[in-house]
């Protein structure tokens, strides 16, 4: 297969995490006999700083065309002021938008060797595997934006064929998986959320009568995703209440650089990136954790250039290689390796070292 993959680096540990899926990538590909041609470009406060916007129109005209995109991180203080027109965020929310990325799946599959560093008991994490399809191009993010000297507006709004989409997309998964969604919504105080109940109920019973849909609340939902996690398969949300519930969720795994996700539409293109942000902290420290990075590169494989054997080897190296016990110090602050020695154990297991010496370079 030949494949053209952007990289968009980004801010803050964004440049780590991503060249060590870049690598990663550049492994598979060799193992697999794949040309993939990868090529970086600007966005986010990187982008603000060298070009003013945080999605330069070559950087867009290059997702455009490209197999797939993989992303770093966009964010940090130096972009941060509130007043500023002209924000990093921006960059990805326009991204989305242009490329009609409405499902983002977050999957949470708690490792063994991990469930000593979240904050949940491990007896409550044991066997958790459950899939997030957030809503990712509606809803308040999205919606008309007001202010003035008496206060300020954001409005939220789904209309009936964005609700019906993303819900399909999830019930297509849990027919892969174990046939029951959780749609999740504040049906009790909000007009969207009691469309998005209606809608999710009518295309779950006409369209997929082999998948069991049940309705929670985004507040006992946040309570139930920590009690008890097992008793979810898929659960489809909107925009907003994704955002919170899948950084709440990221706590089952031990941390939030451990997960991936994939933004889907209906076009060819996906975009894929950890699930973390930018972590100003600790960029440019080596400390970073690219796991997430890495399962994101593994989605990538899977869903937008069907490669199913070769996104379950770089899996089952990452797990290897935490069964290992081989933790970043986000998950054993003691002994923890840093990125590059933990991208380097992963490729070591996927059964060459070539782009080992690229990642210390």
């Amino acid at each position: 297969m030949h494949a053209e993959i952007v990289v968009l680096p980004g801010d803050g540990i964004g440049p780590e995490v991503t060249a060590a899926a870049a690598a990663v990538l550049r492994t598979v590909g060799q193992r697999y006999r794949h040309r993939f041609d990868l090529h970086e470009h600007a966005i986010g406060g990187a982008a603000i700083d060298a070009h003013g916007d945080p999605l330069p129109e070559k950087t867009l005209a290059a997702c455009r065309n490209a197999d797939a995109v993989l992303l770093g991180a966009v964010g940090g203080p130096q972009w941060s002021d509130p007043q500023a027109k002209v924000r990093p965020e921006q960059g990805l929310l326009a991204l989305r938008k242009a490329l009609g990325l409405y499902a983002n799946l977050r999957p949470v599959r708690p490792h063994p060797a991990t469930l000593g560093a979240a904050p949940i008991k491990p007896h409550l994490l044991a066997g958790v595997d459950l899939l997030v399809v957030r809503e990712l191009t509606g809803g308040i993010y999205f919606g008309d934006k007001t202010r003035d000297a008496d206060g300020a507006s954001d409005v939220c709004r789904y209309s009936v064929a964005e609700v019906e989409r993303v819900v399909r997309r999830a019930c297509v998964l849990a027919r892969q998986r174990r046939g029951h969604v959780t749609s999740v919504d504040k049906a009790n105080v909000l007009e969207t959320s009691r469309l998005w109940r209606e809608v999710a109920t009518r295309v779950a019973r006409d369209e997929f009568s082999d998948v069991t849909i049940e309705h929670q609340l985004v507040d006992s939902m946040a309570m139930h995703l920590l009690s008890k996690p097992r008793a979810f398969d898929v659960v489809v949300t909107e925009n907003m209440f994704g955002d919170i519930l899948t950084d709440e969720a990221s706590m089952l795994a031990g941390s939030m650089g451990l997960l991936p996700s994939a933004s889907l539409g209906d076009g060819r293109v996906g975009l894929y990136e950890p699930i973390h942000g930018s972590a100003p902290d600790i960029a440019g420290r080596g400390i970073a954790n690219p796991c997430g990075a890495i399962l994101s590169a593994a989605m990538l494989l899977r869903h937008s250039l069907g490669l199913e054997l070769e996104a379950g080897c770089v899996e089952r190296a990452v797990s290897a290689a935490l069964e290992d016990g081989i933790l970043t110090r986000d998950l054993a602050p003691e002994r923890g390796v840093g990125t590059v020695r933990f991208a380097a154990e992963v490729i070591e297991r996927i059964g060459a070292d070539c782009h080992v010496a690229e990642l210390r370079d």
